[in-house]
């Protein structure tokens, strides 16, 4: 039963690999995005409470996504089949809860992947991203271009800009990134838990680096 959290920065690949890396392992992917959306539509307790702060446009306090993450590692199929966090921990002190509440559980952290890839690299990728509302084919100017420039192959409809996406947005949520999450790296390497995956390879590369890591040869 696997264990494991994906650290990395926005486009880092983060959604590609962690979908990977549950199917492989058959292992529970637990975004906190996800669990916010789905307390919030079941009604409960700390789903209600979420749901006040995020209707207001505010950030959801520790101890309540902390209590919802709870809840969820609680339940029988993570037990069984292990997890992979995603979006969680964003801070130091949101991972020195986490660890308590692993402790707790009987399910301490196997390892901490941090995909790494250099910020200009992260601003093309995601400055030069472009989707159909329409459809939600997503594409990419550099990488994977429409053939007709601003026109969605699959339905024809117009491709847009995501506003997250806007070059001033991007630069901002990189440096929200770096000045909340990176001390992560220097929290979980003190932990012994770290590893270092080269982000800015192929997504064929990036996901074999990251099975060798966890199925070293002879294990």
């Amino acid at each position: 039963m696997r264990r494991l959290m994906l650290l990395g920065p926005p486009g880092a690949g983060k959604g590609t690999q962690a979908a990977y890396l549950a199917e492989r392992y058959g292992v529970r992917h637990i975004s906190t995005g996800d669990i916010l959306r789905e307390a919030k539509a079941a009604g409960t307790p700390l789903g209600l409470l979420a749901k006040g702060y995020m209707d207001r446009g505010e950030l959801v306090p520790d101890e309540v996504v902390i209590g919802l993450v709870k809840e969820r590692l609680a339940q029988p199929d993570i037990r069984e089949r292990g997890f992979l966090l995603d979006g969680f921990p964003r801070t130091v002190a949101q991972a020195e809860a986490l660890d308590r509440l692993l402790e707790e559980l009987g399910m301490p952290l196997e390892a901490v992947l941090n995909l790494r890839v250099d910020p200009e690299l992260l601003a093309r990728r995601l400055t030069l991203r472009r989707s159909c509302p329409a459809c939600g084919a997503v594409y990419h100017l550099e990488n994977r271009p429409p053939k007709v420039e601003g026109v969605c192959d699959i339905c024809g409809g117009a491709l847009v800009q995501r506003p997250d996406d806007a070059e001033e947005t991007v630069r901002n949520r990189l440096a929200v990134y770096s000045r909340q999450t990176e001390p992560l790296i220097a929290y979980y390497t003190g932990r012994g838990l770290l590893v270092e995956i080269d982000g800015e390879q192929p997504i064929e590369a990036v996901r074999q680096a990251i099975v060798e890591v966890l199925e070293p040869a002879g294990r």
